[in-house]
């Protein structure tokens, strides 16, 4: 990812050599400041233009003499920074070496900085803002107790070209109001790729480095530090669309290491099916682990009673498929097990998710640790009153408070 505000300021003191463990803090600290910058640009973009900062602004020393040793980092860093590991690709997915949760996480190993908000990706609800009536995002983020949200979903247009749902543009529309007023509110975005519908960028984009490109150009365009990848239909059940997608967030993970990548799913109620297994396996052979990998349990074809069960079920089955493909401890790899519910009534009419099956999902969550918990969708986070339906995705079809299971989602703190 292109970076800004690490240009030299001028009179930097020699740099002493400090080892990587230290240098890749660093690094890690560094790239969240940038991307805060970043962040700070595009909001002046989308809010009428505005002069950048000088990159040297408020820097202070300490930083300065540390620039070099990152700066000499970088050229080592060809590994995949992971969440809790560093794989590397002559040693491909063995561990090599363990971090310190607060680098992890973009903490800086500061006091002042202990309450650092947590990962974007970790209890961020969908939106979808192309039906269902939604509400305004930033008075999701204003109304109830989560900091952040996964707008839905950027598709191809004319080619490889992203675009929300494939026919609104990045930026300067209403999409890129909603992101800039989330980010007003105090919150923060996770993007989604793909879904159920529509012309994904795995299919339309022919080549690895296109589909890398089309991913690479929104996060630049919105400075994000989360995507999420909800691969389904033709995108994961084509062989070389799945494996495409896989090499793309690959090499997006090596060109950013600290930013948190999704992989949405489908499951079956025991764990991934074989086009799941497939991308798990041929991402540990790449010696890339995302932040998050993330199993829809729902729609499952098959009549089923208790939904927080089985939603259980699905998480544990992943799990043990990921410690078995990348070697890893139970722990290890429920900390990159995602679980994306649905709220109330889903698509089959005999599965329905009440709020004490998502209550029941929370605790299971919290139990192990979970990268991720979400659900589709807060469109759907209301009572069906007038004018609403479960058909046109604005109610969840059964009894409940406004934003009920938005507001169990808040507990989640990892």
């Amino acid at each position: 990812m292109p970076k800004t505000g690490n240009q030299p300021c001028g009179n930097d003191r020699p740099v002493e050599k400090y080892d990587d463990h230290r240098a890749l803090g660093w690094y890690n600290e560094r790239q969240k400041r940038d991307r805060e910058q970043r962040k700070s640009e595009s909001h002046r973009s989308l809010n009428g233009g505005g002069s950048q900062n000088d990159a040297c602004h408020g820097r202070d020393s300490a930083e300065r003499d540390h620039e070099g040793t990152i700066e000499a980092f970088e050229g080592r860093l060809t590994s995949r920074l992971v969440r809790g590991r560093l794989f590397t690709p002559i040693l491909g997915p063995v561990v090599v070496l363990v971090l310190a949760v607060p680098i992890l996480f973009g903490f800086e190993a500061t006091p002042a900085d202990a309450q650092s908000p947590q990962p974007v990706a970790l209890a961020a609800p969908y939106e979808y803002l192309g039906w269902g009536d939604p509400q305004p995002p930033a008075d999701v983020i204003s109304s109830t107790g989560v900091h952040d949200i996964t707008l839905a979903f950027i598709l191809a247009h004319n080619g490889c070209n992203p675009e929300w749902d494939g026919e609104r543009p990045l930026l300067g529309g209403s999409d890129a109001a909603a992101i800039a007023a989330i980010r007003a509110a105090g919150g923060d975005v996770d993007v989604s790729f793909g879904g159920w519908s529509g012309k994904k960028l795995g299919n339309a984009c022919r080549t690895v480095s296109s589909l890398t490109a089309a991913y690479q150009q929104v996060v630049d365009d919105y400075a994000l530090g989360a995507i999420d990848v909800d691969i389904e239909h033709t995108e994961v059940t084509r062989a070389a669309s799945r494996e495409r997608v896989i090499e793309a967030l690959a090499a997006l993970q090596v060109a950013d290491p600290a930013l948190e990548i999704s992989i949405t799913f489908g499951t079956g109620e025991t764990g991934p099916d074989a086009d799941g297994t497939a991308m798990i396996d041929q991402a540990a052979s790449l010696g890339f682990q995302p932040y998050a990998w993330t199993v829809m349990p729902f729609d499952f074809g098959v009549p089923v009673s208790d939904m927080g069960d089985v939603s259980i079920a699905a998480a544990e089955g992943l799990e043990s498929d990921l410690a078995g493909a990348y070697h890893e401890s139970e722990s290890q790899a429920y900390s990159h097990v995602g679980v994306s519910s649905m709220n109330g009534d889903t698509d089959e009419s005999d599965e329905t998710v009440s709020l004490s099956d998502f209550e029941q999902i929370l605790s299971f969550a919290q139990m192990e640790h979970l990268a991720r918990l979400t659900f589709w969708a807060v469109n759907r986070d209301r009572p069906c009153t007038s004018g609403l339906s479960t058909s046109a995705g604005s109610c969840s079809g059964i009894a409940q408070s406004e934003y009920a299971f938005t507001d169990v989602l808040a507990q989640y703190h990892g």
